[in-house]
């Protein structure tokens, strides 16, 4: 019990975390170790422990341990609780084909009203992307490049249905750089997609999305297959 009490306390900290702001905070450095691979998939995320560490109730580790369940990063196990879910899966193919179906529409009824400061900050995050190798900062600007070019959709509910998959997609960028010998995504799709989209070329840009979207699906469908072989 000591021993994972100090692995834990090594990967999370254990600095005293504010009451009124404990469940986000603790929800963002779990969801952080989860995703750089510091928490393992089949790490025990025990209430208790987590509570003493943060030094705080159980309620609020409680709620944040239920938002990373939500998002599919943790999942619970019989006489073990809460454990780190596989990093993939077959959800993930499941994912990327609602990917698909959701953001193409999303580009369709947004590429008509992005101006130049849409085009100019989906840009900016490119830039970044570019020269970050820490996978959560690389989840992070991802989505935020995603949703840039989605935010002028005039559905709320289909963009709110988006963002939820695209924070679940952060935990198979580990995935996808190690799969592809990379330290850091590629931007080629990125920048075609927001060149077609600043030039309102609403067909050309959802091509390039879907042809991004089902290269990862493809990505994680082969290494699935190539497991079940073994």
């Amino acid at each position: 019990m000591a021993e994972k009490t100090r692995f834990l306390s090594s990967v999370l900290g254990n600095e005293q975390v504010p009451a009124h702001l404990a469940r986000s905070v603790i929800e963002e450095r779990l969801r952080s170790a989860i995703v750089d691979g510091r928490l393992p998939p089949g790490t025990a995320l025990r209430q208790q422990e987590l509570a003493g560490l943060f030094g705080v109730s159980r309620m609020p580790v409680r709620e944040a341990l239920r938002q990373l369940e939500a998002q599919s990063l943790l999942k619970v196990v019989m006489h073990k609780g809460a454990v780190v879910a596989p990093l993939i899966d077959e959800d993930a193919v499941d994912t990327y084909g609602l990917r698909v179906l959701l953001e193409t529409e999303a580009l369709r009824q947004s590429i008509p009203h992005l101006d130049a400061s849409d085009i100019a900050l989906a840009r900016s995050y490119i830039q970044q992307l570019e020269n970050e190798t820490r996978h959560a900062e690389i989840g992070r600007l991802n989505r935020l490049f995603h949703m840039t070019l989605y935010s002028k959709a005039h559905n709320h509910k289909l963009l709110r249905m988006i963002e939820i998959e695209l924070n679940e997609e952060e935990r198979f960028l580990r995935f996808h750089l190690s799969s592809m010998g990379l330290g850091k995504l590629t931007q080629d799709d990125h920048i075609a997609l927001v060149d077609a989209a600043s030039d309102k070329l609403v067909d050309q840009a959802i091509d390039v999305l879907e042809r991004h979207l089902n290269t990862a699906s493809r990505t994680i469908r082969n290494y699935l297959n190539s497991q079940a072989a073994r």
